[in-house]
């Protein structure tokens, strides 16, 4: 009854509701008259490869149980923030997390499709995180120095696209490594991606810092703590517990930057989409292939945001 009464409690919301009820009724018969004519021929052909990318057909039980302990090690951080329960969670995320590194497809050359975008995405955010906080607190220095350059790192990535990064990320990092030693691509992509996230990760972390009473740091130093204990135990919780929701949304939209490494020549998920519709076979299907991309990268963001909306709840985010 809230609804219709939302939707047509008045005249102007009655007409605007029928126009836009009318407006997706035509477009939901548009694309499903669409869909039944379209040849799907090409994602179903292709669906491995949109996945793992080139990885070897012998590689696929290492993928699965590659994702399987990272869903385990996933599941275990999330029991120890409380958020579900299972029996030693701490445990559980230590198992889970050695042994996807134990399974994880080695070299790096073999990632691609999905896989390599979320390994890209994944990686990148992790070795960010120690970065990021590093540069929040550089930031707030009382040294000039550290602060400037700080300002500076952040300052400089963040004014700059992330394409622009990935290029120079390709030229520039084989100058700095002995003769005949030269990275993979994707290496040289990852840092790149931990480059950029650790400057906006670092902005994010320091708005949650802005965010802690500087009461928080006298009673820290009143019960005896040292200035690196504060932070840890009493400062830096609360601040991350603060921009939960930022980074959360930091993660996703990283995710969905890693089709920029198509640009490249990576074969990541748009990467392999491009290498399928460059086939003759598959001239003309432009429109199945997108869609299909397109659902895939709402499916993944939509499921990273439903786990950031658990761990809000399980932290009594927004709870009063």
């Amino acid at each position: 009854m809230r609804l219709l009464k939302a939707l047509f409690g008045t005249p102007g919301n009655a007409l605007v509701s029928l126009l836009l009820l009318a407006f997706l009724g035509w477009l939901g018969q548009a694309l499903l008259l669409w869909g039944l004519r379209a040849e799907w021929r090409v994602v179903g052909e292709n669906l491995p490869y949109f996945f793992v990318g080139q990885l070897p057909k012998e590689h696929l039980p290492r993928v699965g149980g590659f994702l399987l302990f990272l869903a385990l090690a996933l599941l275990g951080w999330l029991g120890s923030l409380r958020v579900v329960r299972v029996p030693r969670p701490r445990l559980l995320s230590l198992l889970g997390l050695l042994g996807s590194l134990f399974l994880l497809p080695w070299p790096p050359t073999l990632w691609g499709g999905l896989l390599l975008s979320f390994l890209l995405s994944g990686v990148a955010m992790l070795l960010a995180f120690p970065l990021g906080v590093a540069l929040a607190f550089g930031r707030q220095a009382r040294l000039p120095v550290l602060r400037l350059i700080a300002i500076a790192f952040i300052e400089g990535v963040r004014g700059v696209p992330l394409v622009s990064l990935l290029f120079l990320a390709f030229v520039t990092v084989p100058l700095f490594l002995p003769e005949g030693v030269r990275l993979p691509q994707v290496v040289r992509a990852l840092v790149a991606f931990t480059l950029f996230a650790a400057a906006y990760l670092a902005e994010n972390v320091r708005g949650g810092l802005q965010a802690v009473p500087k009461g928080q740091w006298e009673a820290a130093f009143s019960l005896g703590l040292t200035p690196f204990q504060a932070v840890r135990y009493v400062i830096l919780p609360q601040a991350l517990r603060a921009v939960v929701p930022a980074l959360v949304g930091q993660y996703i939209a990283l995710f969905k930057d890693t089709s920029l490494v198509a640009l490249i020549g990576i074969l990541d998920l748009m990467g392999v989409a491009r290498a399928v519709l460059a086939n003759p076979q598959n001239v003309g299907l432009e429109r199945e292939v997108y869609l299909f991309l397109a659902l895939v990268y709402l499916l993944v963001s939509g499921s990273f945001s439903y786990l950031g909306r658990l761990l809000e709840r399980g932290l009594g985010l927004g709870v009063r």
